[in-house]
């Protein structure tokens, strides 16, 4: 699994549970279900490392889309309102892609940012 070492598995799989269904997924309780709120800067970093698969330092909308396969390749994809929303949040210069230093913003590390 490629978050072996930064996540648990318990806590993935019951993250996934909670937002099966379209557009329940919120990223603020995701990242607190699966435990990136409480991970040091060197994890949040590996996780994003995970997402950002064409590694280019940063996460585009395709790549968001489908940010939940990297935890469980049988995940859905994002619905278009989640994916946008997700990267409302994400994206504080307004280029349309959420880059490595601005991934905190988005709460990754951080509970109370968002």
């Amino acid at each position: 699994m490629a978050f072996a070492g930064v996540l648990k598995d318990a806590d993935i799989t019951a993250a996934l549970q909670a937002c099966q269904a379209a557009d329940s997924f919120d990223y603020k309780t995701f990242f607190a279900k699966v435990g990136l709120t409480s991970k040091s800067p060197d994890d949040i970093k590996k996780a994003f490392a995970i997402i950002d698969q064409d590694k280019s330092g940063f996460i585009e909308e395709d790549e968001l889309k489908l940010f939940l396969q990297n935890f469980s390749a049988s995940a859905r994809v994002l619905t278009d309102k989640e994916t946008k929303a997700f990267m409302k949040a994400g994206d504080t210069d307004g280029d349309g892609k959420i880059g490595a230093d601005a991934h905190l913003g988005v709460g990754w590390g951080d509970s109370t940012c968002c």
